[in-house]
């Protein structure tokens, strides 16, 4: 089901998606063939990626050539900067602190204790995902960790409210990396975008040039598949 934008985003919430690219105009044809997505370039330098005329996701120049093709979640945070502070307690790492992205808000880098990247997003002019949940738009991000219990302690503690209280309905998941990847694999998150049948996705993806890492399979959440596109990031096919 479509999810509208609302105006501010809970803390915890994943809100948007960004994908850092050696090659731009590849991405827009790749997952413009893939989701139907349409662009509109941005004065940051960005892409924004729109789906039925809402944004969904972004896409951006890699600058670095050793920086990895990936793509990166925001949570929501109504204090960046108190968030960093809370991060840092719990173990985890502020990689750029919070600064502004032009008039849409403020945006922050950091990494859990295993190291496992994240971003964080303080929302001014732009809450984030205009639609989710439905073909084409963020569906749900996994974190592939080594400690389960770890992760739930830091991240219980950071977003309580959005993955255990009494109203929380999260779209974020942990599990041990070695269920789905090879033991040796760092910790990190998984995006998946909806689609409605992940094999006929996977066989879509194919034929963009992307390639197919872990073909369907179910889990709690859902049926997905994790693919990378034409120039290596990774994400998830979902069928919830």
């Amino acid at each position: 089901m479509a999810e509208n934008r609302a105006s501010q985003h809970p803390e915890g919430t994943p809100c948007w998606a960004d994908a850092q690219l050696p090659d731009v105009e590849a991405g827009k044809r790749f997952y413009g063939g893939l989701f139907g997505w349409d662009f509109e370039d941005q004065p940051q330098g960005t892409v924004l990626a729109l789906k039925d005329g809402e944004p969904v996701a972004s896409l951006a120049h890699k600058t670095d050539g050793r920086l990895p093709t990936v793509w990166t979640v925001s949570f929501a945070t109504p204090d960046a900067g108190a968030l960093c502070r809370r991060i840092r307690t719990g173990g985890g790492h502020v990689v750029s602190p919070p600064a502004p992205f032009g008039d849409l808000g403020a945006t922050a880098l950091v990494t859990d204790p295993e190291g496992a990247v994240f971003s964080l997003w303080q929302a001014a002019q732009s809450p984030g995902f205009g639609r989710r949940h439905e073909p084409g738009t963020f569906a749900w991000v996994q974190l592939y960790t080594r400690d389960t219990e770890l992760a739930n302690t830091f991240y219980g503690g950071l977003f309580h409210d959005a993955l255990f209280g009494p109203d929380a309905d999260p779209d974020f998941g942990r599990t041990p990396v070695r269920e789905v990847f090879a033991a040796e694999m760092p910790p990190h998150f998984l995006v998946h975008f909806a689609v409605e049948d992940p094999g006929a996705g996977t066989r879509e993806v194919t034929r963009l040039g992307g390639r197919v890492q872990v073909p369907p399979f179910r889990t709690s959440y859902g049926t997905a598949a994790v693919v990378t596109d034409d120039q290596g990031a990774s994400f998830g096919l979902l069928r919830r």
